[in-house]
């Protein structure tokens, strides 16, 4: 099966950018997005062949997630159960026989680390809603989790440690995540390869290739994992869209 992840940057936005034609051009079973940025009725997608499902942010124009499958699932929840965290619209879960999909947006630490408190127990209470799942099936997790998780995943590392997406908290909490029982598919695959998923739009970094990796996806099955690709070559957004095929 093929699954792709892409935070999108708002929906509306990147339909304005060749978004359908490379819809076609992923031909995957899956395809996930993060921050739609958008409400209920605002955008009609013509997808063939595909079931859609979305998570709206209650706050306008922010955040929100989204899942177009081929596939029809047993069963589809929104959020983790846990009002504090489920009124943004960063997660969607999707149920099969042999696995569960989660498409999810992990809340950004801000500037200034205004929301590092917040980001913290978002990760505790991640952890443990996904630790549940992974007792009963594989689980797939994809999206973007907005930290670089170690240097070789952000080209000026240097300068950005203590910048929100590669605090020591935030790097931690990614490495409890994968300890709990998930791998990262891309660095399992291709644990040297410095490449990355997202740019600021600021200061050239996407023509100067000054990036972060924050896009994953996980796998508590890592023996399902066939590739693992980030897709640098789709543009659109200030993130490119991410890769999992498993067998």
């Amino acid at each position: 099966m093929k699954f792709i992840s892409w935070n999108v940057n708002g929906l509306r936005a990147v339909l304005k950018k060749d978004f359908m034609n490379q819809f076609k051009e992923f031909d995957a079973d899956f395809v996930c997005l993060q921050e739609t940025k958008m409400q209920e009725g605002q955008v009609s997608l013509d997808l063939p062949g595909y079931t859609q499902y979305f998570n709206y942010a209650e706050r306008k124009g922010y955040s929100g997630t989204a899942i177009f499958t081929r596939i029809k699932p047993l069963d589809v929840h929104l959020g983790i159960d846990q009002a504090e965290f489920d009124n943004e619209g960063r997660i969607i879960r999707l149920e099969y026989p042999e696995f569960y999909l989660i498409c999810c947006y992990t809340p950004n630490s801000g500037s200034e680390l205004k929301r590092l408190e917040y980001r913290m127990k978002w990760e505790d209470a991640f952890r443990e809603y996904v630790g549940k799942l992974k007792e009963k099936k594989t689980v797939i997790i994809c999206g973007d989790l907005n930290v670089a998780h170690e240097e070789i995943d952000l080209k000026n590392f240097k300068t950005n440690h203590h910048n929100a997406g590669f605090t020591d908290e935030e790097r931690n909490k990614m490495t409890e995540l994968l300890s709990s029982g998930f791998t990262d598919s891309f660095r399992k695959l291709y644990p040297d390869e410095r490449k990355y998923s997202w740019w600021s739009y600021r200061g050239h970094a996407r023509e100067t290739n000054a990036g972060w990796r924050i896009d994953y996806f996980l796998i508590s099955s890592p023996d399902k994992i066939k590739e693992a690709k980030i897709l640098n070559e789709y543009t659109g957004s200030d993130h490119c869209p991410v890769e999992l095929i498993t067998e």
